[in-house]
């Protein structure tokens, strides 16, 4: 078994209104509470580094996927949303929207194709940040797989 560790410093000057700093080995910014919790929007903040987590691993995890399938891949991009409940001041965090958009070369065919949307759909299982928040957080996958015209 490998174990790797990752390692995040934070910097907090003091109340709920401040703002802070992360650093990591490659992530360096400034952190507070987004404009939308009424907080200064300096920098980024926990929800968009849970979306970014959840949304990078699900994309590194499907390219890593489609290139082991020897699928013929044209492009992909994706955009994701996450969604925060607030009832009765209390923020939850509730869902999280992955937009993948796959293309495939002209030379891929229908059995391609349906091997790309399995591969969608299991990337989203496979991935360790949705592994990590599944049963807290709920995935929905909303996909567009298609064969370049």
């Amino acid at each position: 078994m490998a174990l790797h560790h990752f390692h995040l410093k934070a910097d907090w000057p003091g109340g709920r209104n401040e703002v802070g700093r992360i650093e990591s080995d490659k992530l360096k910014t400034e952190i507070s509470i987004p404009k939308e919790m009424d907080g200064p929007d300096v920098g980024t903040n926990p929800d968009e580094m849970l979306l970014g987590a959840a949304a990078t691993c699900y994309i590194i995890t499907l390219a890593a996927m489609v290139e082991r399938a020897d699928l013929p891949l044209q492009e992909m991009d994706m955009t994701s949303e996450g969604q925060v409940d607030v009832t009765d001041g209390v923020f939850t965090y509730k869902k999280i929207i992955h937009r993948p958009r796959v293309v495939l070369k002209r030379e891929a065919d229908e059995k391609d194709l349906q091997k790309l949307q399995r591969l969608v759909e299991k990337a989203e299982k496979s991935c360790m940040i949705s592994r990590a928040i599944a049963g807290n957080v709920a995935l929905e996958l909303d996909s567009d797989v298609t064969i370049a015209s």
